[in-house]
């Protein structure tokens, strides 16, 4: 039971660290203005509706890769065959992504993106699921 317990939350804390790498090279090599980054949404808006299009789609890397950990993450801690844990996760990350695109200005592609690839949680539970016990 605690197994369960703790497997959202190391699914999620797992995603964050992984959206938290790729942003952080994305920012590397497409860095936002200063004021963005300052909590000034005006300046991150403005940043989002004239970023270039890699820019963004390292978001969206991002999304992918932490969708996919994260899955894989909360399936292997919750232990007990299923699912459940990684699709709860999938949730809750899909319900913050959705809120920050109705945010910001992002562009219809990137909608798209950011909705489909939190089904990438399926794809780390199922590996989760076949690998071998921890």
């Amino acid at each position: 039971m605690l197994r369960r317990i703790v497997a959202v939350p190391a699914g999620l804390i797992a995603g964050i660290i992984s959206i938290t790498i790729v942003e952080k090279i994305g920012h590397q090599l497409y860095p936002p203005p200063a004021a963005a980054g300052s909590g000034d949404m005006t300046a991150m808006k403005d940043y989002v509706a004239h970023a270039p299009f890699m820019a963004l789609f390292f978001v969206i890397i991002a999304y992918a890769l932490a969708a996919f950990v994260s899955g894989f993450t909360a399936s292997k801690v919750a232990g007990n065959g299923k699912h459940t844990s990684a699709v709860v996760c999938g949730v809750i990350f899909l319900c913050i992504t959705i809120y920050m695109m109705a945010s910001l200005p992002t562009p219809i592609w990137f909608w798209i993106l950011g909705i489909l690839v939190w089904t990438l949680v399926f794809a780390g539970s199922k590996l989760a699921l076949k690998t071998k016990k921890i």
